[in-house]
């Protein structure tokens, strides 16, 4: 099939977020002016760079973790792993600000080392980052999409000894959680490798 993604697609749900999938989810901690905590995952998250370090999340309306972000210019993307996937998901609950989600899922607000931000203690990496862009997305149009985007840069990056294999991060052993599409998740179970080829190199 094919269809313009203006006039609709026919089917019983949008499959863009099944097509763009599996996708890392932003487990995002962070700590207001005033002191209260908020921790959310966000399913619109990754990398965006390695050198230097940064990370984006972004979301479809205005919620605590971008107010936050922006207002304290802190936040910590903590791993999303399938052990704590259950807690992961009532970390989403549209609760009230001033409501911590550590609270309602059972976890822990562990202190960060760089930023004001608590990390989520039982998670099995967490990033600790400061702010350094945020912005709007525009539509062919020119006009605002509406999805509001916070880039960070990691300046700190906690690591659960138990889930290094040889001095490598272990994707298994974490269970790194994604995000599929409708109310679809997937872990990290398989992994293989292949080497990138090299122009002029056997």
């Amino acid at each position: 099939m094919f269809y313009e993604a203006a006039r609709g697609h026919g089917l019983p749900h949008d499959p863009l977020k099944a097509i763009v999938s599996p996708r890392p989810i932003g487990w995002i901690s962070s700590r207001s002016a005033s002191g209260e905590l908020n921790l959310a995952p966000y399913s619109f998250f990754g990398p965006l760079s390695s050198r230097p370090m940064l990370v984006w999340f972004s979301s479809e309306s205005e919620k605590d973790s971008f107010s936050i972000a922006r207002e304290t210019g802190e936040f910590v993307a903590n791993l999303a792993s399938r052990d704590l996937a259950e807690k992961i998901n009532a970390t989403s609950v549209d609760a009230p600000r001033g409501t911590s989600e550590f609270g309602i899922a059972g976890l822990t607000p562990a202190p960060s080392r760089l930023v004001s931000a608590p990390r989520v203690a039982e998670a099995h990496a967490a990033l600790e980052c400061k702010v350094t862009d945020i912005f709007l997305p525009k539509l062919l149009s020119g006009e605002p999409a509406g999805g509001l985007v916070v880039v960070g840069q990691v300046i700190g990056v906690h690591i659960d000894d138990a889930v290094l294999t040889d001095g490598l991060f272990d994707y298994a052993k974490a269970g790194n959680l994604t995000r599929l599409g409708y109310h679809d998740y997937a872990a990290v179970g398989e992994t293989f490798q292949m080497r990138r080829p090299r122009w002029g190199r056997d």
